[in-house]
């Protein structure tokens, strides 16, 4: 299986009652947090209505992100193209590519919020489309071309970027729900997914097909899609015990649905919770249960199951909420970053084969004592010595090892 990357989606979704300076500057440091840990991508999204997702522009918030880092990639997850023209888009892009050392994804959708679009008057039926013209347009612009074209939101006469990406090839993805509609662009253009339909269990089942559709529009449009540009996104929060994660991860969970999912954006079919316990059961536990809330080991056997049924993967996104406090949060993606990369990714398979050859082939070792029992009773001084000595074979790594049975005895 080839080495998955790792990366964070951050929408935001933080409860309202905080002050947003401070959420501002949290989130900043769990960018940094995630970078100093080695994961490898960081999204964050547009959002202007709800109060619940405060991030209105994502290039300002990851260009003080990449102030705070050094290697982690930083992508816009995302940025509604229908709401912008898409030449201010592109010079915004390129801008933030050199301020963060080359280091830009170019995530882009049609905006997830119908209230955004109401607020400036767009008629969600052209927003799909929109997303399409702005999208070819910006690749042309930032291939260097001189582009002119006039659609019934835009014009452009004789426009060029007046510098390009630090990029040779930046980047782009486009976001994907359940609909055909992202997949089908990310195959029209080549270009990269992230897959956010894959929150709920319907979305999980759907990925295989998800992927076809993107074949079917690369294969249409002469284009080439490949699974390692494809991002795949999962809720979690994990400690050592699955009690532990229970415990600190259910009374924000329960708040998270019934005050933003059930109460605010009110979902069809959504019921709120009764309690915390609940909360988990059904989120983590349930039938079709898509989210993880529990173990390293649990987080594990769920990216393996969801890269069996979608057929693989480039990259697992981690979705950042606040169901636990910042402490606890920050010690989740600590744990992922200690024990769930590594497993998935293969870094510990030669160390558990090593430490397996030594255990299995102790005889063949015992030579190495012989050898320095021969050399100490060669000097008579090291030899007297011995007799005073636990071991000649002594350690740093085995000098703290109490002598159980002469304790044993002495009890």
């Amino acid at each position: 299986m080839s080495r998955l990357s790792f990366g964070a989606f951050l929408a935001p979704h933080h409860p309202l009652g905080e002050h947003p300076m401070l959420q501002y500057r949290r989130d900043l440091d769990f960018t940094a947090h995630l970078d100093k840990l080695g994961f490898d991508e960081f999204w964050c999204g547009e959002h202007h209505s709800s109060g619940w997702e405060m991030i209105a522009s994502p290039e300002m918030f990851l260009a003080a992100a990449g102030e705070r880092t050094s290697r982690i990639k930083l992508g816009t997850g995302v940025i509604s193209l229908p709401y912008h023209h898409p030449f201010n888009v592109a010079q915004r892009m390129v801008q933030l590519d050199h301020m963060t050392g080359g280091r830009a994804i170019f995530g882009s959708g049609p905006g997830a919020l119908s209230s955004d679009a109401h607020a400036i008057g767009l008629d969600p039926m052209t927003l799909r489309d929109r997303q399409d013209e702005a999208i070819g347009v910006i690749r042309r612009l930032m291939k260097g071309e001189r582009v002119t074209a006039k659609t019934e939101w835009f014009t452009l006469q004789d426009a060029a970027l007046h510098m390009l990406p630090l990029q040779e090839d930046m980047p782009f993805a486009v976001a994907s729900q359940i609909s055909p509609s992202g997949m089908t662009l990310a195959g029209k253009y080549g270009i990269g997914i992230i897959s956010i339909g894959s929150l709920s269990s319907e979305g999980l089942q759907s990925l295989p097909t998800q992927w076809s559709f993107a074949e079917a529009a690369a294969k249409k449009h002469g284009q080439v899609v490949d699974r390692k540009n494809w991002r795949v996104l999962l809720s979690w929060h994990i400690a050592e015990t699955r009690e532990k994660a229970r415990a600190e991860a259910g009374a924000g969970l329960m708040r998270h649905h019934n005050e933003y999912v059930h109460g605010t954006l009110q979902r069809p079919g959504s019921k709120p919770f009764t309690s915390p316990d609940q909360a988990v059961d059904l989120t983590a536990f349930g039938a079709g249960a898509s989210a993880v809330i529990g173990t390293p080991d649990d987080l594990v056997a769920r990216i393996k199951s969801v890269i069996d049924i979608s057929g693989g993967f480039g990259t697992v996104i981690g979705f950042a909420h606040d169901w636990a406090n910042p402490e606890n949060t920050f010690r989740s993606w600590d744990m992922v970053a200690r024990y769930v990369v590594p497993e998935i990714n293969g870094y510990l398979r030669e160390m558990r084969a090593s430490q397996q050859y030594v255990i299995h082939n102790r005889a063949a070792f015992d030579r190495g004592k012989d050898a320095v029992m021969a050399k100490i009773m060669e000097n008579d001084v090291a030899a007297a010595a011995l007799a005073v000595t636990k071991s000649a074979m002594i350690s740093a790594s085995a000098s703290n090892v109490p002598e159980m049975g002469k304790a044993a005895a002495e009890d």
